[in-house]
């Protein structure tokens, strides 16, 4: 399954928002600098979605504020 996620980058709060088209908003504190915003939004969508943190891997936008990530299934 590949799942489209809006990600804001060192906001003011930490959080998982489901949008209507099923795609998700996550907002993280932690500043994007050398992949840090991307492995806290891979722990993000690991607790929100209660899958293992080793079946979800970025596919596009390691950079973009719009990035699809792959959830395997167990």
């Amino acid at each position: 399954m590949f799942l489209t996620v809006s990600v804001r980058a060192g906001a003011r709060r930490r959080a998982v928002e489901e949008m209507p088209d099923g795609s998700l908003k996550i907002w993280t504190t932690v500043a994007p600098e050398k992949g840090k915003a991307n492995k806290d939004i891979v722990d993000m969508l690991s607790e929100h979605l209660h899958v293992p943190k080793s079946c979800i891997s970025l596919v596009r936008g390691g950079t973009a504020s719009k990035k699809i990530f792959k959830i395997m299934a167990i």
